[in-house]
């Protein structure tokens, strides 16, 4: 009778994909400020056929997950993700490790939860089968200048709310080919959100100098 092979723990699969997992360099280039990095499909490539070939599957959860919106220079809205996410590394006998990580994503649209689960996923993989790279650097080798912190999200005011809705219909009162809806969905594509919930007091200032700036255009070209 065939003798059953022995099933690996989490530990010994670990061990066996960290002498399989090679270097990933920092080949990928990030569009705007031109640092060298290593992208989540360098990654994915590198650990895949050893998770395949050792048994290995990863479980996310999110623990936690803070939205914030910045606003740029010329005025557009950034949706900034962070994401306190546990994963959990399992063997085939059902032995697990878990690795808690916290990704940050930035993005315009609706991809910035999606970005910062890629980043914590990728350094707790980076972490877990300590992924070498050709150019690691140790922390204590340099010292970054301290930041003030990212206020929290603040709604729009009531008093803003009003304002805001005053003034998209005093415009839509002056505009011919322009209804109220219209407005609106002009500026939900301007200042990227879906209701008025998703607004900021700070979003909401600029949209109700946007729509008062508008008006008194027209009622100027009209006079």
């Amino acid at each position: 009778m065939a003798e059953t092979a022995k099933k690996m723990n989490i530990y010994e699969a670990i061990s066996r994909c960290m002498e399989e997992i090679g270097a990933v360099g920092k080949d990928a280039v990030n569009k705007q400020q031109g640092f060298k990095y290593r992208g989540i499909d360098a990654v994915m490539n590198a650990i895949n056929p050893a998770l395949i070939k050792n048994h290995v599957f990863i479980v996310p959860e999110v623990l936690e997950q803070q939205r914030q919106e910045r606003t740029t220079n010329k005025g557009s809205v950034l949706i900034y993700s962070i994401c306190r996410i546990k994963y959990t590394f399992f063997a085939e006998d059902g032995s697990c490790i878990e690795a808690v990580t916290v990704g940050e994503g930035m993005d315009s649209g609706d991809k910035a939860t999606n970005k910062a689960m890629a980043i914590a996923f990728k350094y707790a993989c980076f972490q877990v089968f300590c992924i070498p790279t050709e150019e690691m650097k140790d922390p204590d080798e340099e010292t970054q200048d301290p930041v003030e912190p990212i206020a929290e999200f603040k709604p729009a005011t009531v008093e803003q709310l009003h304002k805001m809705n005053d003034f998209v219909s005093a415009y839509a009162g002056v505009c011919e080919n322009a209804k109220e809806s219209d407005i609106w969905k002009k500026l939900k594509e301007t200042y990227h959100f879906q209701t008025t919930s998703g607004i900021s007091e700070q979003i909401a200032d600029l949209i109700i100098k946007q729509v008062e700036t508008w008006y008194k255009k027209k009622k100027e070209a009209d006079a």
